[in-house]
């Protein structure tokens, strides 16, 4: 009894990978100068660093160190139900249509900036892995996400019935991103499974190309740079010269084009 009584007070050893994690957690928060909740931190730590944790670990963790998020308390939420819509998920990791124009995929990242974070929204037609559209902004809301569906229907010359594929962010399941999806001429939406990355992983691996091959370790000065160093990658790099494994090392523009360029010869011989 009594040996046991002392094993009971010893200390626990200490898990490097917890003391690892809280770190992270209070270097976003500081990050973002202590107005990050849980939920944005969540995402963050997954989407930066690849780590999976929920909001309400990650809650009860900032609990623990004594971190909380010095954002206003709002009631938009308060008829969630009513405002926001879940689709299922119709793509189900089809990831190789036939042709332009009938899948594209939609998602957000954040690029660290100095002293805190910006907001890419992407649009990518998966035929040949090519962003159509995409938009850079201080906050992940539905405003951003509207911004890169419009301009990859208006640069795609507004095709009909496309799928479009996202996960399930309050910004594309929002009453606003809705109107934008009814305003695109036959198109649907679909939408991962709640905390499933892969349903979406080749916008996934974009962020991942263009953080690896393209952004400084720091990050950019700010949103301004970050932009043009975004668009430099799209337009300068990813789109005309990075060639693609999936696109049998081609790279998007010039699998679009040897797809279009053989159509137009089908025409002309039949």
């Amino acid at each position: 009894m009594k040996s046991s009584y002392y094993y009971g007070l010893k200390p626990k050893p200490i898990s490097l990978e917890a003391v690892k994690i809280k770190a992270l957690i209070r270097q976003i928060f500081n990050d973002s100068k202590h107005s990050a909740g849980a939920r944005s931190i969540a995402a963050i730590m997954m989407n930066e660093h690849g780590i999976k944790l929920s909001r309400y670990m990650v809650g009860k963790l900032m609990a623990q160190m004594g971190l909380k998020s010095c954002q206003l308390k709002t009631h938009k939420y308060k008829h969630a139900d009513n405002t926001h819509k879940i689709h299922g998920n119709l793509l189900n990791r089809n990831f190789s249509p036939t042709a332009p124009n009938q899948v594209w995929t939609g998602d957000v990242t954040y690029i660290r900036i100095k002293g805190g974070w910006c907001c890419l929204a992407v649009v990518l037609d998966l035929y040949a892995r090519r962003v159509v559209g995409f938009a850079v902004s201080d906050s992940p809301d539905s405003i951003l996400t509207t911004k890169a569906l419009q301009m990859a229907y208006e640069t795609r010359l507004k095709p009909s019935n496309v799928l479009f594929h996202s996960d399930q962010g309050t910004h594309y399941t929002s009453k606003t991103f809705a109107e934008s999806v009814a305003s695109c001429n036959g198109m649907t939406q679909s939408m991962s499974r709640r905390g499933n990355c892969w349903d979406n992983a080749p916008t996934e691996r974009f962020f991942r190309s263009f953080k690896t091959e393209w952004m400084p370790k720091n990050g950019y000065e700010n949103i301004a740079e970050a932009k043009s160093a975004i668009i430099d990658y799209i337009w300068g790099y990813y789109q005309t010269v990075r060639p693609h494994t999936f696109n049998n090392y081609l790279t998007p523009l010039e699998k679009e084009k040897r797809y279009f360029n053989k159509n137009l010869l089908l025409g002309v011989l039949n």
